[in-house]
């Protein structure tokens, strides 16, 4: 549930078995608008309260790693939340984050914006590669707008999209067929350094 269209979160967490918080950065750096963060730190804190319900730590997309880390310092709810990678910062950004925090998020980046173009693939696999030398059982890391990977050779523990909520409307879909159909396609366990 995006921050930015906030109103379907108290459903979600009736139906979810859980639910991610997203901080809505990209709804509005699409929009062009500011971000509120500490109207996100509220609104997120009571949903939180729910065990199986984690947040993405605020981000600012095509700023660099400096803001990131600023706003990572700020995040009140410790490993509730999970740091966000940008796919043009320095790999060894991500593999800091995955050596700190149980759960890091990726996000494509205006460089990297086509999710499964040839340039991404490779950036992928080489973010891959480094995690997997740090880590003989990879962390969690979950890709933002990611969908799309389902399936696909990298092993995300979780990735997201606004798909059904956007589409179940159609005259083909329901949420629960939707549903099903997304989460019968995995990702793989374990990653082969190339």
């Amino acid at each position: 549930v995006s921050f930015a269209a906030p109103q379907d979160v108290s459903r979600c967490h009736q139906i979810g078995q859980s639910v991610m918080l997203d901080n809505g950065a990209f709804s509005q750096w699409k929009q062009g608008k500011p971000t509120n963060w500490p109207a996100f730190y509220g609104w997120a804190e009571e949903w939180l309260s729910f065990p199986t319900t984690w947040a993405v730590i605020p981000d600012q997309i095509d700023a660099g790693a400096p803001p990131q880390d600023a706003l990572i310092s700020q995040w009140p709810f410790g490993a509730r939340g999970a740091p966000v990678w940008h796919m043009d910062e320095p790999i060894e950004r991500l593999v800091g984050l995955c050596d700190a925090w149980p759960k890091v998020c990726i996000v494509s980046t205006s460089v990297y914006a086509e999710v499964l173009s040839a340039s991404w693939q490779r950036r992928m696999d080489d973010a891959f590669n480094e995690i997997a030398k740090r880590h003989h059982f990879l962390p969690w890391v979950h890709m933002l707008r990611g969908m799309a990977c389902s399936g696909q050779r990298w092993p995300f523990a979780s990735v997201d999209s606004t798909d059904i909520a956007r589409n179940h409307n159609r005259p083909q879909n329901t949420p629960r067929l939707m549903a099903d159909r997304w989460d019968a396609v995995q990702c793989p366990a374990t990653w082969r350094v190339s």
